[in-house]
């Protein structure tokens, strides 16, 4: 990570990225796992972290929350879902058209979070020329 202003949002982009793969992990679990009895499904919390990271911060502009984000903080946390919870005779709760779906969403999500974070290094590469 960098200490510059000039990297606030290409931190939090990068710890968001992270929480992405993270989430992919997970949800290939889950697919790996759909007949395992007893199983419960794992998600990943990242975007709650990051929302009260933003509200609990007292400055006005998204430019000074997100310079003021506790990077160290901010980290993305497996959980499983639902622990008790199950619609199987087995225990299992993981459903596989519902995983398929998170697991192209999440893409997705790491898909935009990657370019994201190179539209800026090419806006600092911009500005130093």
């Amino acid at each position: 990570m960098f200490n510059s202003s000039a990297f606030d949002y290409i931190n939090v982009l990068d710890k968001a990225a992270d929480a992405a793969w993270l989430r992919n992990d997970a949800i290939s679990n889950n697919i790996a796992n759909v007949d395992t009895p007893g199983y419960k499904r794992q998600d990943v919390n990242f975007e709650e972290q990051l929302r009260r990271a933003l509200k609990n911060n007292h400055y006005e502009t998204i430019d000074e929350k997100v310079g003021n984000i506790n990077l160290k903080r901010l980290n993305p946390i497996t959980y499983r879902d639902h622990a008790g919870f199950s619609y199987r005779l087995d225990g299992n709760n993981v459903d596989i058209d519902t995983e398929n779906v998170e697991l192209a969403s999440n893409q997705i999500r790491y898909q935009g979070l990657t370019d994201s974070i190179g539209h800026e290094f090419n806006n600092l590469t911009t500005v130093m020329k």
